[in-house]
């Protein structure tokens, strides 16, 4: 990129150092049309009009030339010359050089002098204008060609840097993701071992309790039956409360990351009760069984259990955001 820069600025520099040199020999040829037009045209015909540089230069050596042929009372085989004056002092809207132009390719269109001398120049100034409209024809295609190759590598560099910038979008979601897998794949394990400690527990007493108290609110037989089983559910909480409840907290707090001990460090005030509800959520059993285990209704239960949820909410800087999830 910065290379081509560097051409172009050459380019210019070297167009601009060409230019200079014509401006001043079309400029000492004008003066000398009124002192001697012979000398003129003599000037204007050294010049070669195939290096020139700019449309404009070569309309003012258009109608230079043609200004000397007619001052020398000389006419143009054909209106090729001035046509170049012509054609762009109308596209440029420059009246006063347009209306000059008109008037005087009359006059060397229009005259019977004719001179072999100056035919033949002047039919080899045609040949240098045509070797410069092919010039810039090839100039121009150039350019286009030079702007094509720098859009194509602006494009290139812009999709590179995308896909870099991509590669680093995926690169930095696949880390996350490879971190949350992780974070889940602990946490099941957590899970798993929670609940083999859990099932360990619930192989003796603690299962007969469960099911016992699905049954309870499930039972549709007599009044008899249902004392019974209300009877020997009670003994069962009974003998969970004092043997059992101790072995439930350390397998929380084992598969959980100390879970309840900061529940006690954050909620240092927590009453036993809640305490307990924390612990039989945190072990995964239903509302039905805690609602059992602590003697209280279902809807106390769960009404307990969100005034709960929204005090643990309500503390500033938790740092155990994990103990939400157990309800």
């Amino acid at each position: 990129m910065r290379t081509l820069l560097y051409m172009a600025i050459l380019l210019v520099i070297t167009g601009c150092s060409c230019s200079s040199p014509r401006l001043r020999e079309l400029d000492e040829a004008q003066r000398m049309i009124t002192e001697d037009p012979q000398a003129a045209l003599d000037r204007l015909n050294v010049i070669d009009v195939s290096e020139f540089s700019d449309s404009a230069t070569m309309a003012r050596w258009a109608l230079l030339y043609s200004e000397a042929m007619a001052a020398n009372n000389l006419s143009a085989p054909t209106d090729t010359i001035i046509n170049i004056a012509v054609d762009y002092y109308e596209r440029h809207n420059e009246r006063a050089e347009f209306q000059q132009a008109c008037r005087l390719k009359s006059l060397i269109t229009a005259g019977d002098k004719k001179d072999a001398l100056a035919s033949a120049l002047y039919l080899q100034k045609e040949k240098e204008f045509m070797l410069y409209n092919e010039r810039v024809k090839r100039e121009r295609l150039m350019t286009w060609g030079l702007l094509a190759i720098v859009l194509a590598a602006g494009v290139i560099v812009w999709q590179r840097q995308r896909l870099k910038i991509k590669t680093i979008q995926n690169d930095a979601l696949m880390a996350e993701a490879s971190g949350l897998k992780c974070m889940i794949d602990v946490r099941n394990k957590d899970v798993d071992k929670l609940e083999s400690t859990l099932h360990r527990l619930l192989d003796g007493r603690f299962a007969l309790i469960d099911s016992l108290c699905q049954t309870y609110y499930e039972s549709q037989g007599t009044k008899s039956e249902r004392k019974a089983i209300a009877d020997k559910v009670k003994s069962e909480i009974e003998a969970v409360s004092s043997d059992s409840f101790g072995d439930m907290e350390r397998a929380v707090n084992d598969c959980c990351n100390n879970l309840l001990v900061g529940l006690k460090e954050i909620c240092p005030d927590i009453k036993a009760d809640d305490y307990k509800l924390a612990v039989f959520l945190a072990s995964r059993l239903s509302t039905r069984t805690i609602s059992l285990l602590l003697g209280e209704s279902v809807d106390v239960v769960y009404k307990r259990k969100s005034r709960l949820k929204m005090r643990v909410k309500a503390i500033a800087d938790n740092p155990y955001p994990q103990i939400l999830e157990i309800f």
